[in-house]
């Protein structure tokens, strides 16, 4: 990812937005009921959505982020400029989230969103994950 600050149109931090929200109604939470949707903006425009999908066996379980970064990895799509997350509260990614994200680069704008105030908080991935451990760290 491009490591200088981008300008973000609102409009389309809305539409992500609304995607990530839309999503979240498609998780599988049976066990936490804690659904989450996720969707991930690339530089070149595309949009990738992905909601957390549970599973009996816990450490099976896939976050929204993950399933929303895997997509857009699996279409080509790897220069990333933002995340929405909705979820109730409008929690941070969980430690493996910012790992997988910080792959692709640390200045990844991330979206937070409650899902019930509609309240918005703003991060950049290298804020929420200092020295990640990445290609620079490998022997």
């Amino acid at each position: 990812m491009n490591s200088t600050r981008r300008s973000f149109d609102e409009q389309v931090l809305e539409t992500l937005v609304a995607e990530a929200t839309q999503v979240r109604l498609r998780a599988h939470a049976p066990y936490s009921q804690f659904q989450v949707g996720a969707a991930l903006l690339t530089a070149s425009g595309h949009r990738f959505a992905g909601c957390n999908v549970e599973n009996a066996s816990f450490s099976l379980t896939i976050c929204a982020e993950r399933v929303a970064a895997s997509t857009a990895v699996a279409s080509g799509q790897r220069d990333w400029i933002a995340i929405a997350i909705v979820s109730p509260g409008g929690v941070t990614p969980c430690g493996a989230c910012r790992q997988y994200l910080a792959e692709f680069g640390q200045d990844l704008l991330i979206l937070c969103v409650d899902v019930q105030t509609q309240s918005v908080k703003r991060f950049q991935l290298s804020k929420l994950l200092p020295h990640a451990f990445d290609l620079n760290s490998l022997p």
